[in-house]
């Protein structure tokens, strides 16, 4: 997430309230989780096994619960909650804005695109030429929409990212400041959730289309002219790229990118990354025919434990 104007470590220190560690004008431009910042920006951690990735990461400002020697060419922010101040920061650049209508006075609709009744269009979304918005769709703020989409009834894009700190005292969540992106020439079903990014984007790339009720978690990117089937979870921050097939009711965990041109069989679980153009089946899923060969010697375990007492 890219702040509206350039900012000092002074400033961002002073709006959180913590200590710093740097020059009072070392430059902050943005804020982002650690799989996407670039410099300028903030990155935050509250674990220490987490300290070194974040002080060696692209992030140029790092908000930390500890004080430690701050890199070459870097800023420090001290606070005894990281988490807490991030979103105080999220809160600060991207508040809640309400809507008083269906369809935002501030949302900018293309050419020849129709929007069915119902349907809400949130604040400074874009929606680009010859699109069709079906009836009850909910496209929250900020979202971004190329040409010639199709969404159909029940979708909903922008949701809050599923992603909570288990405190003593009950889970507090991590605010949600991010869009969600959808490219030219895409078809989304009906009851599908997309969820926008914490700071970065939710991105489905141009011609990619998805069936219904399929849900995409925060901060992934699905590739060029994939195919998503009916009831496929994907969680957040994970890398899907072109021309991927992910048949029906497929569950993919976080932090994982799916290779181009892979196939995913139905019901499937992917708990690791998988590289391109191969077919895929099982839980975990693994290579297809590898896995059909395992479920045959499987069927064969009963008969061979018969032969076994037999000749016992």
């Amino acid at each position: 997430m890219r702040f509206p104007q350039k900012h000092t470590l002074q400033q961002i220190a002073t709006i959180i309230s913590s200590e710093y560690v740097g020059d009072p004008d070392f430059p902050v431009l943005g804020m982002n989780e650690i799989h996407v910042v670039t410099p300028g920006d903030i990155v935050f951690v509250d674990h220490p096994k987490y300290y070194d990735k974040a002080l060696q990461c692209a992030a140029t400002i790092v908000l930390i619960n500890k004080k430690v020697e701050c890199p070459e060419g870097k800023a420090l922010l001290i606070s005894d909650d990281p988490f807490r101040d991030f979103n105080l920061l999220t809160n600060y650049f991207k508040p809640f804005e309400k809507s008083n209508s269906l369809i935002s006075s501030s949302a900018k609709i293309g050419k020849n695109t129709i929007i069915q009744p119902g349907s809400f269009i949130g604040n400074n979304v874009t929606i680009g030429d010859n699109c069709l918005i079906h009836a009850n769709v909910s496209i929250y703020d900020n979202t971004s929409i190329g040409n010639n989409v199709t969404i159909h009834s029940g979708t909903v894009l922008g949701a809050d990212a599923f992603y909570y700190k288990n405190r003593p005292e009950g889970f507090d969540k991590l605010l949600s400041g991010g869009r969600v992106v959808i490219e030219n020439n895409v078809d989304l079903g009906a009851s599908c959730t997309i969820d926008k990014g914490v700071t970065g984007d939710t991105t489905i790339k141009e011609g990619t289309k998805i069936d219904n009720q399929v849900h995409i978690g925060h901060d992934t990117v699905v590739g060029k002219k994939c195919l998503i089937a009916s009831q496929v979870g994907v969680a957040g921050c994970v890398v899907i790229e072109d021309e991927v097939t992910i048949w029906g009711q497929v569950g993919i965990t976080s932090d994982v990118t799916i290779g181009k041109k892979a196939i995913i069989s139905a019901q499937s679980g992917v708990s690791k990354s998988l590289p391109g153009n191969k077919s895929y089946f099982g839980t975990p899923a693994d290579d297809f025919r590898k896995k059909y060969k395992e479920i045959a010697a499987i069927r064969q375990v009963p008969d061979l434990i018969e032969k076994l007492k037999e000749n016992g």
